[in-house]
């Protein structure tokens, strides 16, 4: 199943409940998954040892995060430079580039804005060199997510110049995509210009996302990309507009059978509701959104969304 809107597209969430020493390496325990107990040491031995490049450096990333979130960043610098390491050279392009945008994410928050830049220029290459990525939905995908890090202010390189020419290149792609899934492109799109901060320039793709949001069958789908077109109105000023996007956003997330994507399906409708000044309804979709993660089968991919839900419910809180 494809996935609309990753932490990476929609959020950075750091992970929470994590407990280190300071330095990387000293061997202090860590709170992880349940069980692990794994040191920092133990979990950048078991990343070296994954068995291909975007594996070790994806398991690489994971470490960095969880230093981040323990206040070491010295060590998180290090970690997300051997996981750019380990994605800079030859791969599969459809596997290193949404990789490099990732990693682009981390070394802003590390402090490592030149390497950020070498991160989405790398990331961008591939993703626009001919024929290394076939699937135009993909691309686009790809490339909205390097326009938002591109133009974010807190989180990304603050660049509004090269965030609105990926941004064009990914829509580009996106009208080129398959009618089934166009409004999954467009969403990336519309969500990488909000984000970004650059929602006016988005405005002229909304009608486009609303029609291709009314054709989906599949209940989540439909329910994020009503979430991302009413993401955009809110962004916009036009917040009547927003509101009633939300209503049809609400509705297809609420028929979502599977626990994993009626969780996420609930996210994406709490934070569009957040955008448009509705804490209070906000809070009770991501209430309804962590009672369906907490009955996700396997612990990891359980762990991952009650994560993300409960990582943006602590930011609205702090709005109210």
């Amino acid at each position: 199943m494809r996935l609309v809107f990753s932490l990476r597209i929609v959020f950075v969430l750091l992970a929470t409940g994590v407990l280190v020493l300071p330095s990387a390496g000293c061997g202090a325990k860590k709170k992880g998954k349940k069980g692990s107990g794994l040191t920092i040491k133990q979990q950048l031995d078991k990343a070296e040892a994954e068995s291909s490049p975007d594996r070790k450096a994806a398991a690489y990333a994971k470490v960095a995060r969880s230093q981040l979130a323990s206040s070491d960043k010295t060590g998180a610098k290090v970690s997300v430079g051997k996981a750019f390491k380990e994605v800079s050279g030859e791969g599969d392009a459809n596997l290193f580039s949404p990789r490099l945008v990732d990693l682009a994410e981390l070394f802003v928050a590390v402090g490592d804005k030149k390497q950020a830049r070498k991160s989405l220029e790398l990331a961008t290459t591939l993703a626009t060199d001919h024929g290394k990525i076939e699937d135009p939905i993909r691309r686009a995908k790809i490339l909205a997510e390097a326009g938002a890090v591109y133009g974010e202010k807190t989180k990304g390189l603050n660049d509004s110049k090269l965030a609105k020419e990926w941004l064009e290149k990914a829509a580009v792609e996106a009208d080129a995509a398959e009618a089934r899934f166009r409004a999954e492109a467009l969403a990336a799109v519309a969500m990488g210009y909000t984000k970004a901060g650059l929602g006016k320039d988005a405005s002229g793709m909304v009608g486009k996302l609303e029609e291709a949001a009314r054709a989906l069958d599949e209940p989540r789908a439909k329910a994020e990309a009503f979430a991302a077109a009413a993401n955009v109105q809110a962004q916009t000023g036009n917040k009547d507009e927003a509101i009633a996007l939300l209503a049809e956003a609400s509705t297809a997330a609420k028929s979502v059978e599977r626990s994993e994507s009626r969780a996420y399906a609930l996210l994406a409708v709490a934070v569009a509701s957040s955008t448009v000044g509705d804490n209070k309804q906000a809070i009770s979709l991501l209430k309804e959104a962590d009672k369906a993660a907490d009955k996700v089968a396997d612990p990891e991919t359980q762990k991952t969304v009650v994560d993300k839900v409960r990582s943006m419910m602590a930011e609205i809180e702090k709005k109210k």
